[in-house]
């Protein structure tokens, strides 16, 4: 039978991190119900409380016997255990509602809850969290990652939109790709924008001077992104067929920074590709271009 969304829930959060106080802050200010909470960490404890209220639980089955939706916002590596740790304690009952909030683990994470009877779900927002107060305005408007047991497919529905967010569904065999997604837009993105704060300080600014440096450059590429796509957004001498600007990019990556030349490289190749779906594409100019890329790849 469906569950639906509504004020009846008593939901308690295992894992008061940024994620867990951030989510029970948004829920409590949409009108749901925060009975417990719980962390083993008694700062993360005393912080993670003042944003969701409930009762204050160092043992994640106490909060969770006080509730009949659980939501595991624990770091990914505890989730499992968390999960058997308050089934064996009686905590979970047929009927209930667990959910974790993990973007690469699967339902198999919270199998001991639905083998007590529970149904399960896995909601994921695709979103980057510095802190408690930067991810309560970041979670409203982000797009979250659904896999649920069919039951509960339409609750997670409502419970995204309780926390203002785009509910879209993952399949179960699908969960590794979708989170390799997410990494590269955050993760691989941060590493690019060291990449480049590295190479401005090789010609002798600081980083704060790097970053004022090149950020004007990344928020109008980032617009034109969003504006118009990542094929039609590209610029630059790959997109123009500018093989000799790449040539002393090679030259001057291997002479200042070769640490750096091997990532160059290979975006370059991908960025070749990209071209192939721009009208503009020069077939003979881009194989050039190839070739000058494979040949600065170092072993």
């Amino acid at each position: 039978m469906p569950h639906h969304l509504n004020n009846g829930d008593d939901i308690a959060i295992l894992g008061l991190g940024k994620v867990g106080a951030a989510v029970g802050c948004l829920l409590k200010s949409a009108g749901l119900r925060i009975v417990a909470a719980a962390d083993r960490s008694p700062a993360a404890l005393k912080k993670g409380i003042s944003f969701t209220g409930g009762r204050a639980c160092e043992s994640p089955a106490d909060a969770a016997a006080a509730a009949n939706c659980i939501i595991i916002t624990t770091t990914d590596d505890a989730i499992a255990d968390v999960c058997r740790e308050i089934v064996t304690a009686g905590a979970i009952r047929k009927g209930d509602k667990v959910m974790h909030m993990s973007g690469a683990g699967g339902l198999d994470l919270l199998a001991p809850a639905r083998q007590a009877g529970a149904d399960v779900a896995s909601i994921h927002p695709i979103q980057s969290f510095a802190d408690v107060e930067g991810a309560i305005l970041n979670i409203p408007g982000s797009t979250f990652g659904i896999t649920a047991d069919e039951p509960l497919r339409e609750w997670s529905v409502a419970f995204v939109h309780a926390l203002k967010g785009v509910p879209f569904f993952v399949a179960e065999k699908d969960k590794a790709l979708y989170h390799a997604a997410a990494c590269m837009a955050s993760n691989y993105l941060t590493t690019l924008m060291h990449m480049v704060e590295t190479t401005y300080e090789a010609l002798g600014l600081n980083r704060k001077e790097a970053i004022r440096a090149f950020w004007p450059l990344v928020r109008g590429t980032l617009l034109n992104i969003e504006t118009r796509g990542a094929v039609e957004a590209l610029t630059g001498p790959i997109a123009r067929g500018d093989a000799g600007t790449i040539e002393k990019h090679l030259q001057a990556l291997r002479e200042a920074l070769p640490e750096l030349l091997n990532a160059y490289c290979e975006m370059g190749l991908m960025t070749v590709e990209m071209t192939r779906q721009k009208e503009s594409f020069a077939p003979d100019r881009a194989q050039t271009i190839k070739t000058l890329l494979k040949g600065g790849l170092t072993k």
